[in-house]
């Protein structure tokens, strides 16, 4: 076995200060304590002045997306290998800055599954991941591209079936339309409560969970009713800015179901739509994160230009810097609280015994300088050095 020796710690939770963190053969963590001694059968390596933390979770992302302006454009011209291709150069970008488990919300066929299946032969090669496979729409909805489109109750409920006996982890289904596709409006239901009820007892049944993307108020609503395990993005945007709407927030904060903030840009043009909303949309976060919403932070990497799939250190600097969460809570919702909301809790997100050695190393104390996630110097996935500085 072999020990990291760290000047700091994040465990997911809360920093913990000097720590030595021993692996076993096996790729998991087999101990965390603070600095001791360490028997003849533990190679002990000093790391000096930095933190470890467990690798990052991103709960949102398009890994076999370009990251163009015209997704539709990019699926019309590719074929599954080229979006396989790209799949691959994705998730080692994510990979390599600290993101060692990622959830795909949205591909077109089995290109995810493909994915998945291959990096789980060789974990070195990609974060471990989590594949809806295409998201279910209704005809010409949001994402239609991706060949999810569903016209009624009986090819929502065929479409779980076929997805679930294809192996995917999750359902994904679109409760309104969005921002990236053209005809759709984000502020619009697509499926009523009864059809998205019928989804998600239908996966439940087959042991999958249902994330739902929802930006409107009506679509949250239909969403919260039908029992979802995830609500993605829930920014309640309306034709003409951001609703005000603290009921639904309290109903949010006492159901527990976990809301998927996709934060994380990269300076420069945004969607005009969000664009025009960000002051409204920073303030409706900070009101659901006091309410006590259950929040985690992901990013939608690869819908535009300003996602690439490793924004999720920008996320989680934008969170501290720009809605004033503290760093422990932005750290915690891209760790230990995106692992338990994606029922993964028990392998991933945590520094502890058992879990998975899905571990980041960053320069520095992160408890005094955030801007320290930004440079991992070390990433290990199962226990292996994915990089190394």
């Amino acid at each position: 076995m072999r020990a990291l020796r760290a000047s700091q710690a994040f465990d997911g939770e809360r920093f913990i200060g000097p720590v030595d963190v021993v692996l076993d053969h096996e790729g998991r963590i087999a101990e965390v304590s603070p600095w001791r001694e360490h028997g003849s059968a533990v190679d002990l390596e000093d790391l000096g002045d930095v933190t470890i933390l467990p690798g990052l979770v991103d709960a949102h992302q398009h890994l076999s997306w370009d990251c163009s302006p015209d997704p539709l454009g990019w699926h019309a011209s590719n074929d599954d290998a080229t979006l396989l291709d790209t799949a691959r150069a994705n998730a080692r970008r994510a990979l390599t800055a600290g993101i060692t488990t990622v959830r795909d919300l949205g591909s077109r066929g089995s290109v995810a599954l493909g994915l998945r299946d291959g990096i789980a032969t060789d974990p070195s090669s990609g974060p471990r991941i989590l594949a809806s496979g295409p998201a279910l729409t209704t005809p010409g909805g949001h994402c239609h591209f991706l060949g999810g489109e569903c016209a009624d109750r009986d090819e929502l409920l065929a479409a779980v079936t076929r997805l679930a006996e294809a192996g995917v982890d999750v359902i994904k289904v679109m409760a309104t339309g969005g921002n990236v596709t053209p005809g759709s409006l984000p502020h619009e239901a697509q499926f009523g409560p009864a059809d998205l009820r019928a989804v998600v007892d239908a996966a439940h049944a087959r042991g999958l969970p249902v994330a739902a993307h929802a930006h409107g108020t009506g679509g949250v609503v239909n969403a919260l009713d039908a029992g979802v395990d995830t609500i993605e993005h829930c920014t309640f945007m309306t034709a003409e800015g951001v609703a005000q709407d603290q009921a639904l927030i309290d109903r949010l904060a006492a159901y527990g179901t976990p809301v998927v903030l996709t934060a994380g840009s990269l300076p420069g043009p945004m969607l005009p739509a969000l664009a025009a909303r960000l002051p409204a949309l920073l303030a409706h976060i900070r009101v659901m994160l006091d309410a006590g919403v259950r929040c985690v932070l992901a990013t939608d990497a690869g819908i535009g230009p300003p996602k690439p799939h490793d924004v999720l250190v920008l996320a989680v600097l934008q969170a501290y810097e720009m809605v004033g969460v503290p760093v422990e809570q932005a750290l915690a919702m891209c760790t230990s609280r995106a692992a338990d909301a994606l029922e993964i809790g028990d392998e991933a997100g945590r520094l502890a015994a058992g879990r998975a050695a899905d571990l980041l190393v960053v320069a520095g104390r992160l408890d005094l300088d955030a801007r320290a996630l930004g440079t991992p110097l070390r990433v290990l996935r199962r226990g292996v050095d994915v990089l190394e500085a």
